[in-house]
């Protein structure tokens, strides 16, 4: 009874000594996992038992993201994708594929960062912003990528106009980043 006791006492300790970054963290690592579960699932799934299940899946990678969690919640979305794609026929919407890539992405960073700060982490507010603004430049520039090549394969264009896409693209990239090197150096 007494190591009970003790082992509440010291979770009672831990959660007074919570801050207030890492738990927006943990609670962004939540949040977006569900969000990648409602995209992914058929929404008469989300309001059915299988529902409690996904909230749980979604609970877990925020509560431990040094373990498996964040993957296993990686892997539920993945499997609700193919779920409601495949066996309840639902259309695959361009939207949505992105939509579901760029909250996977975000679970999977924010569980990152989560899993490197402690619970009582006294953490600047610029160390999320920089980590997000850095995330959400990834998923944008995924996202312009796959719009790019879907729109020249369904249009049948010919492969030079493709690869005039693609340098035009790698060159915007890269004078981003001499501009962001040059800003920095001062």
């Amino acid at each position: 009874m007494s190591a009970i006791n003790d082992r509440i006492r010291s979770v009672s300790v831990g959660v007074a000594r919570i801050t207030l970054v890492p738990l927006l963290i943990r609670t962004g690592v939540f949040v977006t996992a569900l969000a990648a579960f409602a995209l992914a699932y058929p929404v008469r799934i989300l309001f059915d038992r299988p529902g409690l299940l996904l909230l749980v899946a979604a609970v877990l990678p925020a509560v431990a993201p040094r373990r498996r969690w964040p993957t296993v919640a990686v892997l539920v979305a993945v499997a609700g994708w193919l779920l409601s794609t495949s066996w309840y026929g639902e259309p695959v919407a361009l939207w949505r594929l992105l939509g579901l890539a760029t909250l996977l992405y975000l679970t999977h960073t924010l569980a990152a960062l989560a899993a490197l700060l402690p619970y009582d982490a006294v953490v600047s507010p610029d160390v999320p912003t920089r980590w997000l603004l850095r995330a959400l430049g990834v998923t944008l520039a995924g996202a312009v990528l796959s719009v790019l090549l879907i729109s020249f394969t369904e249009s049948g264009a010919d492969r030079a106009g493709l690869i005039a896409a693609l340098a035009g693209l790698g060159v915007a990239v890269l004078v981003a980043a001499l501009l962001g090197w040059l800003f920095r150096r001062r």
